[in-house]
């Protein structure tokens, strides 16, 4: 008897031992947990630019922080934005995989209704001077379209008190907003606008292989991207023209005569004038190589459909660019171009977890 007494006493300790040695593994881990994240001003600023690029401009009465950049980020992916909680309210449609841009077309909003064109891209959107295929909204007014954005029936289709209410109810943002607009702070669509604007801005891409070449390094191009760069900057191609700055694009309206369909009047719906029929504004270039489709009408699902249409001049139309005729480009020349379109490709941007969906 007292031997079983013994042995089980024995065991128990054992066991004992084993509970208090987990626990510890347990509480050493949590402990570690919060050193893991540093405070907010000691880590990285993202209101700093790629080398070679202009300061980020961030409107006066929209400054940069940190905080508001975590906020941005938060409620760029968040579902409570849209009415029925469906889907992730932006990114639903703007993927950073895909350039933070869509892969389809014509996006489906809130209750399954489609947008007529398909998005454009949000990366480096902070330099834009204006948005939108028809250039609607003069000047990089980020806030405007992102508050748009939760009432437009197309799009999250949700009512701005609602999303008030629920951002006040939420377990975690109303700490949020008081630490990013200050302790009298409530949340508020309009304020989640302006963190989203702030997150948007940040969503700067300048790192890519042509970007290192430039910066001098010979060797982060290929030949052939290199015999591409001749072409795309020569007057065979006139690719420049249009495809022009640290952004490769000129933000003005072209006709370039790639479309079949013209229901699409595009500028002029902006102007009224008859000479801005079927222009759109040019889209940049960076990361062009993951933004397919392409076009504001989605018509061309690779980079080779994109340069068959300029090599054979496109097709006729109405105020069509006299600048777009057949390129007459061989097989190799095509394959440069698009090897050079592809070293605009930067893999760090689009693979950013900073950029990514947060884990709550």
């Amino acid at each position: 008897m007292r031997r079983k007494m013994i042995r089980s006493g024995y065991s128990f300790s054992i066991l004992l031992f084993e509970i208090l040695f987990v626990f510890s593994l347990v509480l050493f881990y949590s402990c570690e947990k919060p050193a893991a994240t540093s405070n907010l001003s000691e880590e990285k600023d993202f209101s700093v630019p790629p080398k070679g690029f202009p300061p980020i401009p961030f409107p006066k009465e929209n400054p940069y922080s940190r905080a508001k950049f975590e906020l941005g980020r938060r409620l760029f992916y968040e579902k409570l934005l849209v009415r029925d909680s469906s889907f992730k309210s932006c990114s639903h449609c703007l993927k950073q995989e895909y350039n933070f841009d869509n892969n389809i077309p014509n996006t489906l909003g809130y209750n399954r209704i489609a947008e007529f064109r398909t998005t454009m891209t949000l990366t480096n959107v902070a330099y834009y001077p204006r948005l939108f295929w028809d250039g609607r909204l003069e000047g990089a007014q980020i806030e405007r379209v992102a508050y748009r954005s939760m009432f437009l029936p197309y799009i999250f289709g949700n009512d701005t008190n609602v999303i008030n209410s629920r951002l006040t109810n939420h377990p975690i943002y109303p700490k949020l907003f008081r630490e990013t607009f200050g302790e009298n702070a409530k949340p508020s669509a309009w304020l989640a606008a302006q963190a989203i604007a702030t997150f948007v801005r940040c969503l700067v891409s300048g790192n890519s292989a042509y970007d290192r070449y430039i910066r001098g390094d010979s060797n982060a191009l290929t030949a052939s991207q290199k015999r591409g760069m001749v072409l795309f900057f020569s007057e065979r191609t006139n690719c420049s023209v249009c495809h022009s700055g640290f952004l490769f694009s000129d933000f003005k309206f072209h006709n370039t005569g790639n479309t079949l369909h013209y229901f699409d009047l595009g500028r002029f719906y902006v102007t009224g004038r008859y000479e801005d029929r079927y222009k759109f504004m040019t889209p940049s270039l960076r990361n062009v190589e993951v933004s397919a489709p392409y076009m504001h009408h989605g018509m061309f699902k690779t980079l080779e459909e994109v340069l068959e249409s300029y090599n054979r001049g496109g097709f006729p139309s109405i105020n069509k660019d006299s600048i777009v005729k057949p390129l007459n480009l061989n097989e190799q020349e095509k394959q440069d171009l698009i090897n050079f379109l592809k070293s605009l490709t930067d893999w760090n941007f689009l693979r950013n977890p900073d950029f990514s969906e947060p884990k709550w």
